[in-house]
């Protein structure tokens, strides 16, 4: 018998999520039956979908949501042997035995010199999803110009990286100098600290003149607000998180984007990047490609510990990491 830890929801969450709002519960598990396999968790992620998917997906006392990279130690399934590693729908679980049907192994060909904890970031959903942003949704051609907010985090980064791949110019807002200067050193084109600019309007402006073909929206609010209007005529925004507004607990209204959408004929999107699983093996080939060729540049954020799950979410929520945020158990 194995002693599993779990991390689950209390209460939903109110405004910014609290201590209390998890809690940690152990229970053994049971020997795996034919078919199934034991896992042990290596690698955990969290993410700001986590905030409020929670409320959708979840309901008090379940398991918090979330994928994790894990490690087969029982297997009584052929397709999964033991020692081999698996991305798992598992949650915040440091085990859990499954039947197979929600793992996806990793990779054959995985490169030995890259950790496995890149699976759940820029060569797993965060990059599948600036990829599937960038190609299906908005079209990027070369030469286009590319705003991507929040772009020090685990999408925008590789969003900014992709776009430059493609010959575009990429202009990247974040929260705090050192993340601007993480962005300058990518290649970004423009970079600026969206708290201490005098003007968002004015920085906007003054980092692209000629106004923006392509917005890649993490953060939604005022930000978008404010560069819709930047947009050129015929732009297309390919909406993917909404973070300014997660927290918020009173929705906020207003001013509307509609005036703007019909005068500048713009085109925006909402998207999940499961949409296009089907590419996934091949996409995931050309993401390993880049970064083996130096073209795709991957940082971390990583917290020790299991016990830390919830601080390391609540960090994510603050702004505290810079590129993709991950529990290594």
């Amino acid at each position: 018998m194995v002693q599993a830890k779990s991390w689950t929801l209390v209460k939903h969450f109110d405004g910014f999520p609290k201590d209390g709002d998890f809690q940690l519960k152990v229970e053994e598990l049971p020997e795996p039956n034919d078919g199934e396999v034991l896992l042990e968790a290596v690698f955990l992620s969290v993410d700001p979908y986590m905030r409020p998917f929670s409320r959708f997906h979840m309901k008090e006392g379940d398991v918090m949501i979330g994928t994790q990279v894990a490690k087969v130690v029982q297997s009584k399934n052929p397709e999964f042997p033991v020692g081999s590693h698996v991305v798992s729908n598992s949650g915040w679980r440091s085990h859990s035995v499954s039947d197979g049907t929600d793992l996806t192994p990793i990779m054959a060909d995985w490169p030995s010199d890259v950790s496995l904890s890149l699976a759940l970031g820029s060569i797993g959903m965060p990059g599948l999803t600036a990829l599937y942003g960038i190609e299906e949704v908005l079209g990027l051609q070369q030469n286009e110009t590319l705003l991507v907010n929040a772009a020090a985090g685990a999408v925008g980064n590789v969003v900014g990286q992709i776009a430059k791949i493609k010959g575009c110019k990429v202009v990247g807002s974040a929260g705090s100098d050192a993340k601007v200067a993480y962005l300058k050193e990518l290649g970004f084109d423009e970079a600026f600290n969206y708290k201490t600019v005098p003007s968002l309007e004015e920085a906007l402006k003054n980092a692209a003149p000629e106004g923006y073909d392509c917005l890649f929206e993490n953060v939604g609010g005022y930000f978008s607000t404010v560069a819709l209007p930047q947009m050129k005529t015929f732009g297309r925004i390919a909406v993917c998180g909404s973070i300014s507004t997660y927290n918020d607990g009173t929705p906020q209204t207003g001013p509307y984007p509609h005036m703007t959408m019909i005068v500048k004929q713009l085109k925006m999107e909402g998207f999940t990047q499961n949409r296009w699983q089907h590419k996934n093996p091949e996409s995931l080939k050309r993401m390993i490609g880049w970064l083996q060729e130096g073209k795709l540049k991957c940082r971390e954020h990583i917290t020790e510990g299991f016990e830390n799950m919830p601080a390391a979410f609540m960090g994510l929520l603050r702004g505290d990491n810079i590129g993709k945020a991950v529990v290594a158990v």
